[in-house]
């Protein structure tokens, strides 16, 4: 069976925070119409505190890795690319394949890793539900 659902490549920096929630968020909440993948810029890990965060909200992230957008370069199925930082907006390279972009910024919420827990899930979870409800308001009303 054809799988009709569109591409979405979700691109920041590290890909270990940001880009990781929305992959997820996307592939729960909009599953039916969209597939979505991450990857950064110049990758890192995925940050403990977005795996605590997301699994709150009933999505297991621990699964996921950190991957460089290079992997994604030469994918001629992609339907559109967003980026959710301002580096990864300036330093994204460019596709081969005709493929849309868009730019929709989030606060980074990784400079408060190193917080304790009180300090720094309120910030994830702030970061996590913007990334949900403005994605899937972007995506469920796009038209490719």
């Amino acid at each position: 069976m054809e799988d009709n659902r569109k591409k979405v490549l979700i691109i920041c920096t590290g890909n270990s925070c940001r880009s990781q929630m929305a992959e997820a968020i996307i592939n729960h909440d909009l599953s039916n119409r969209w597939l979505a993948y991450s990857a950064g810029t110049n990758p890192s890990k995925l940050n403990p505190w977005a795996i605590q965060v997301m699994s709150e909200i009933g999505i297991d992230i621990s699964g996921q890795r950190s991957k460089s957008v290079k992997e994604f370069l030469n994918r001629n199925d992609l339907d559109l690319v967003i980026t959710v930082c301002d580096n990864a907006r300036e330093t994204c390279p460019i596709f081969p394949a005709k493929v849309k972009h868009l730019h929709i910024g989030f606060e980074d919420p990784a400079p408060f890793s190193d917080n304790p827990p009180e300090i720094a899930l309120p910030v994830f979870r702030k970061i996590r539900d913007k990334i949900r409800e403005k994605l899937n308001f972007v995506l469920e009303n796009f038209d490719l």
